[in-house]
């Protein structure tokens, strides 16, 4: 957008985010913060298109194990552009164009032959600049870390981001949604949270610096408590893993209020020590996982029960201590990751 302000200085720059492709939603609404910042720093109006993923779904139907550059994209840039397009073609412009020719992971020749073809049904122009050539994507990258810019790190599809984490043998992370709606520790709630103290300490003027962190993360998939072949509601503490992802046992004895099984480190606590140690009145298990502490408050409970902080054993809340046989089915996971950290200076 710097670039074209520079390039076409009598032209009125218009923004459009019309993004259905973006997955989850939650990332479509951390990309749109970005944007309506970058557009308030440059002074553009921005305009926001409609969110219509199911008509976007529809669209690349049967696509859905394409490459990246392959079918699925030439489709969902397209769909896309025939909307910027008429949008474009309504508000009574002469041209228009696309940041996704910034982008490294795109072929600017498949995005010109979409973006000619449309601007000519519509009546309009299609401008297609190269700004990635001659240092053009360092240079992009330079000011992004100038600007404290969010970094993207997968297209935006659903697809793509599965086939992209299947590559870098990573956890498709930002996939997962808790039941609690609890922000997890570098999910993508918490960099909305991040970047939106950054938009307040920016309007306060108040200096700040965003660093990165190397730390230890933790994602559940599920978890199940069953006692004499029963299922039974319980509430997992965070960092709770096991060897496998299953185990049985029973409790042989217990220090203070913490209750240990003789297999697998697995230890329990009662809704009652809950309660006190988050300071809260829980009147019951489901009411804990509907509507839990903070991950952070969650953490500090584990740190009260056990000591060590790379004690990854699986810590369940109970209403009452099991006495029968016990079996858990249990998977998490626990991985290196990096976050980012906004500082107040």
């Amino acid at each position: 957008m710097q670039k074209l302000q520079e390039e076409y200085p009598h032209e009125r720059l218009i923004g459009f985010f019309y993004d259905p492709n973006i997955h989850p939603y939650s990332e479509y609404q951390l990309r749109l913060l970005d944007v309506k910042r970058s557009c308030r720093m440059l002074g553009i109006d921005l305009i926001e298109g409609e969110y219509d993923t199911h008509r976007w779904l529809e669209a690349v139907r049967g696509l859905e194990k394409e490459p990246e550059k392959g079918a699925r994209c030439a489709v969902c840039f397209d769909q896309r552009f025939e909307v910027t397009a008429k949008k474009a073609s309504q508000l009574k412009e002469n041209y228009f164009t696309s940041t996704l020719l910034t982008s490294p992971k795109k072929s600017l020749k498949q995005l010109k032959k979409s973006g000619d073809l449309l601007a000519k049904r519509y009546g309009i122009g299609f401008i297609a600049p190269d700004y990635r050539k001659a240092s053009g994507t360092q240079e992009q990258n330079t000011l992004a870390r100038r600007d404290a810019l969010y970094r993207q790190d997968y297209c935006g599809c659903l697809f793509g981001l599965r086939m992209q984490r299947a590559e870098q043998q990573k956890l498709a992370d930002e996939l997962f949604s808790p039941l609690s709606q609890q922000i997890q520790p570098e999910s993508i709630e918490a960099r909305i949270a991040l970047y939106e103290k950054r938009w307040e300490l920016e309007e306060q003027g108040i200096a700040y610096k965003i660093v990165k962190e190397r730390f230890l993360n933790w994602r559940m998939e599920f978890s199940l408590l069953k006692v004499n072949k029963t299922n039974i509601v319980s509430h997992i503490l965070p960092y709770s893993t096991l060897r496998g992802n299953y185990t049985r046992g029973k409790i042989t004895h217990h220090i203070g209020e913490l209750y240990y099984m003789n297999r697998d480190e697995v230890k329990f606590i009662t809704r009652e020590q809950y309660n006190r140690l988050s300071n809260r009145d829980y009147p019951s298990i489901m009411d804990i996982i509907y509507n839990p502490p903070t991950f952070e408050e969650e953490l500090a409970i584990r740190q009260h029960i056990i000591t060590t902080p790379f004690d990854l054993s699986m810590i369940l809340v109970v209403e009452y201590i099991p006495t029968k046989n016990i079996e858990i089915l249990h998977k998490s996971h626990i991985y290196e990751d990096v976050k980012e950290v906004l500082i107040e200076l």
